[in-house]
């Protein structure tokens, strides 16, 4: 057995310790300063990616029969996504210097017009 020299730092203790205290952090910054409107959308950003994530794992562990239902919705996943990601950037605050000419307004009815369109071409991908 070796013996390790009682005056040396634990390999890993710090790292491990450094952890926890720098995503508790992020949190804490994360709902301190992030306003209640872009919460509202990452929550809804989280949900899309688990409901893509459960359709993925349906499909490899149970059956991907329709094949077609199972692209279409998780198509629709991943487009709802790629337009609420979108609507988040442009109602950031931090962002007003990129999209000056858009108005929150403006960007939610791109984003309704797009998630029709989108949910449009989902259905008629169903048969």
């Amino acid at each position: 057995m070796t013996r390790r020299d009682p005056t040396g730092p634990p390999a890993r203790a710090s790292s491990q310790a450094a952890t926890p205290t720098a995503v508790q952090s992020l949190w804490k910054a994360y709902i301190d300063t992030t306003p209640a409107r872009l919460k509202f959308i990452d929550a809804f950003l989280a949900f899309l990616v688990l409901s893509g994530v459960a359709q993925f794992v349906y499909c490899i562990l149970v059956s991907s029969f329709p094949f077609n239902a199972f692209l279409a919705g998780f198509a629709s996943s991943v487009g709802q996504f790629v337009l609420t990601a979108s609507l988040r950037i442009q109602v950031n605050p931090e962002n007003r210097t990129l999209y000056k000419t858009v108005s929150p307004e403006r960007a939610f009815a791109d984003f309704a017009i797009g998630s029709v369109v989108l949910h449009f071409f989902v259905f008629n991908f169903l048969g």
